[in-house]
């Protein structure tokens, strides 16, 4: 019998920022994979509509295929918000097998109705939290984990990567160099095409270890479980650990419990732990992050325009797509690094906020001139064998456009060209 899934994305999307600049929440990576890959491995149900922001939605290459397989109009739907987590409370709120909202508090963790019913809701992107609520459904409150901060992604991603990669059965069809030590090899999956180089050491004593199809693994690397790395990923020497690495990164030097959306360059020494960095950003050598205050006590962390209390002693940094840092840049505990930023510091730390298209070097901030970042935006996806996709492109004016009141007026003078700074 097939299951049928609508995934959303709820107001809550502006807290996440700037995670969710330019992708919608289901886009988000977590665990194995991306929340909208987790809900449909873990429910088992065929994609009908992804409900987001329109702008966004237009700039995500990896936005699933739809279903073109419809369920008949009395077909149970599933509708899942894209920031709560499956679980075991999904189970027992879908046995009633009538119409129902699922409630955590003041968000809807998700629904179940028929098709006929949510069919008309279909298409309306961020209004389809709107439609939802107006439903007049039976409302009934769960259990569900539900995201409602960036920092929870990092919180909760070592237990979602046991419970994704723990599914999977082991195997190692990829190309692995007989002085490579594969330490619990019954946990570790290589996918045919991977590639894992002499005096690597795998260790998934702590939890299992799964590399997609593409990925090279050079020597000196050691990569410690629970960690998945994407595809065409190459880990370039260092210690990786309990981290979810996306696909096209090129990453070297200490990496602990964080998460890399995908196609962003690490490829030099330096530690980045406890974090979560966008796509496309490129973090220069010894570009270093902290991730625990000197006092032990919880990070406070930038978001949505306020600062906020994360309750967590072990939190790094927020850092945007197509974020750079020069050499020797170092990130404060809880920093929030906009989208598009471009930071040459030289040794001294970063502020702990900077708004997108963010220009500091090291004293102070001015405004990344759209047009400069977009042609850097262009080179840098070049580099990968891509180009900036009109959606991706319209995606950043927009945002530039909204964040304008972010930045300091003062910060927005003109004549400050790309790499020059008025006398």
């Amino acid at each position: 019998m097939k299951r049928w899934l609508v995934l959303f994305e709820d107001a809550g999307w502006s807290a996440l920022r700037p995670l969710t600049d330019l992708l919608p929440a289901p886009a988000l990576a977590f665990g194995g994979s991306d929340l909208v890959t987790r809900w449909a491995l873990r429910t088992q149900s065929h994609i009908l509509s992804c409900e987001a922001r329109a702008g966004v939605m237009a700039a995500w290459r990896g936005a699933p295929a739809r279903s073109t397989d419809l369920p008949a109009s009395g077909d149970l739907v599933l509708v899942a918000n894209a920031a709560a987590l499956p679980g075991g409370w999904l189970e027992p709120a879908r046995a009633a097998r009538g119409p129902a909202l699922w409630q955590v508090e003041d968000r809807i963790a998700g629904a179940q109705l028929p098709f006929g019913q949510v069919s008309a809701g279909l298409g309306r992107g961020e209004g389809f939290e709107t439609f939802l609520r107006g439903l007049g459904l039976p409302r009934n409150e769960v259990g569900a984990k539900l995201v409602r901060w960036p920092w929870q992604l990092v919180e909760w991603n070592e237990d979602a990567l046991q419970e994704d990669l723990g599914l999977l059965e082991a195997a190692k069809h990829g190309e692995i160099h007989r002085q490579a030590a594969l330490l619990e090899e019954s946990r570790i999956r290589v996918e045919r095409g991977a590639r894992v180089d002499p005096h690597v050491v795998l260790d998934a004593r702590q939890g299992p270890i799964h590399l997609a199809a593409g990925v090279i693994v050079h020597p000196q690397t050691v990569v410690v479980g629970p960690c998945v790395v994407g595809a065409g990923t190459q880990l370039l020497g260092g210690l990786i650990v309990r981290s979810t690495i996306g696909p096209g990164c090129r990453l070297a030097g200490e990496i602990d419990t964080t998460i890399w959306q995908g196609w962003a360059n690490k490829r030099h020494h330096g530690f980045v732990g406890h974090s979560v960095i966008g796509e496309w950003s490129n973090l220069g050598a010894l570009t270093t992050t902290s991730d625990l205050k000197n006092n032990y006590g919880p990070v406070r962390v930038w978001v949505d325009g306020r600062e906020v209390d994360s309750g967590n002693p072990k939190f790094g940094s927020l850092v945007g797509a197509h974020v750079k840092t020069g050499i020797g840049s170092l990130l404060p505990t809880g920093a929030s690094i906009g989208t598009g930023s471009n930071l040459f510091s030289g040794g001294r730390f970063v502020p702990k906020h900077l708004p997108a298209f963010s220009w500091w070097d090291g004293e102070r901030a001015v405004e990344h001139r759209l047009e400069d970042f977009l042609a850097t935006a262009k080179i840098a996806l070049s580099r990968r064998g891509r180009t900036l996709e009109p959606g991706e492109e319209a995606a950043l004016r927009a945002l530039h456009e909204a964040t304008t009141s972010e930045r300091p007026a003062a910060a927005r003078a003109p004549g400050v060209a790309t790499g020059v700074w008025p006398s």
